[in-house]
């Protein structure tokens, strides 16, 4: 009875610490939590179903655009054909001049229908023309389960996408500095009107770094949010949750605590050394490129392997690539980064003599 009593205790407690993320589930129709550094899904609930996205699409509108663009001042002027689009409106009239900018911010705070359709149709001539590089763009993203039918995010058959793919692109914004920034953004007011980010989480959550909300009748509430602590950013993806902002903030706080950044190496770390010909140098260290970190819960120790060129030949600069380590966690690969020559490690190069540079320099030392 008592080991009976004791099993039931632990499992209560099990419940108890994962509540706070497989709760969502009886919510959501599509979840996900993805570390935006490393890629790694922290935990999932039917994710690569595709469904009904909404505005959320709005984010793959700005990337596209902001990919495409010259100049994102560029005034836009706007043509009557353009306007007609259902749905939420920054109110765009025809004739009105707008820069490049000014509409994104329309369409990632307001989310103006009106706004994506004259960026697609500025950008590339045309929706249809637009879409294609939605499409291409997702591609490139390896969103497998995705496609897109217009700029908006409006309900069609052929516009749909999973938490997993939408995580992929979040991730793709977050690294654009323009998009992210503009994602980021509580309030701005851009020439009489002004744009309040309809991301409740920039104000409720503490280190939310904005993304995209989105909600159609057919679609349900959708919600793409990204959140900063410690040096870690996590993204949560919801599709179809009618408790969207609660179930972020548990999430984000489940990842944040249970699965929190380790450093697997620091920048320019040494890591080995590489025999050297031609040098009075004997060895090059070796060192990695750049910090990198993984989420890892306790009790998760990854392995790390090494893999260096058995030598290298003088004139060595730095920077030159003489390996790679990787990390692996279970028998599979985490992590992977180039080791390269060490910066600033100056070498006293001795260039191998020629046949004749050799005979020169044994008749020279036979005369002196």
């Amino acid at each position: 009875m008592r080991k009976l009593t004791g099993l039931l205790c632990a499992l209560a407690m099990t419940a108890l610490l994962i509540a706070p993320a497989y709760g969502v589930g009886d919510r959501a129709t599509g979840a996900i939590l993805m570390d935006a550094e490393s890629g790694r899904v922290l935990y999932e609930h039917d994710a690569h179903t595709p469904r009904l996205i909404a505005s959320t699409t709005k984010l793959m509108t700005a990337l596209v655009a902001v990919e495409q663009a010259g100049d994102l001042d560029e005034v836009v002027t706007i043509k009557g054909e353009w306007l007609g689009s259902e749905g939420s409106s920054i109110y765009l009239k025809a004739g009105e001049e707008i820069t490049l900018r000014g509409l994104l911010y329309g369409l990632l705070l307001q989310s103006g229908n009106d706004a994506a359709m004259v960026i697609a149709c500025h950008i590339a001539g045309s929706e249809a023309e637009f879409v294609a590089l939605m499409n291409e763009k997702a591609a490139e993203l390896g969103m497998k389960d995705s496609s897109f039918a217009n700029p908006s995010g409006l309900d069609h058959e052929d516009h749909y996408s999973t938490p997993y793919d939408m995580a992929l692109l979040a991730r793709a914004c977050l690294k654009n500095e323009t998009v992210a920034e503009i994602c980021a953004t509580g309030s701005i007011t851009i020439g009489t009107r002004t744009f309040v980010n309809h991301n409740k989480l920039l104000r409720r959550y503490e280190g939310c770094v904005g993304m995209k909300t989105g909600f159609t009748e057919k679609a349900g509430r959708t919600l793409v949010s990204a959140a900063t602590r410690d040096g870690q950013t996590l993204i949560c993806v919801t599709l179809n949750d009618g408790d969207d902002w609660n179930d972020h903030r548990k999430l984000l706080d489940y990842g944040f605590q249970t699965y929190p950044r380790q450093v697997l190496c620091r920048a320019e770390e040494v890591t080995g050394a590489v025999a050297v010909e031609g040098s009075l140098i004997p060895t090059m260290p070796v060192v990695t490129q750049a910090e990198l970190g993984y989420p890892l819960k306790e009790g998760e120790k990854p392995v790390q392997e090494v893999e260096l060129l058995p030598s290298a030949s003088a004139p060595l600069p730095p920077g030159v690539q003489l390996g790679k380590i990787r990390w692996r966690l279970g028998g599979e690969v985490i992590a992977e980064m180039p080791l390269v020559s060490q910066s600033g490690a100056g070498l006293d190069v001795r260039e191998p003599l020629s046949f004749w540079e050799r005979i020169r320099a044994l008749l020279g030392g036979q005369s002196a």
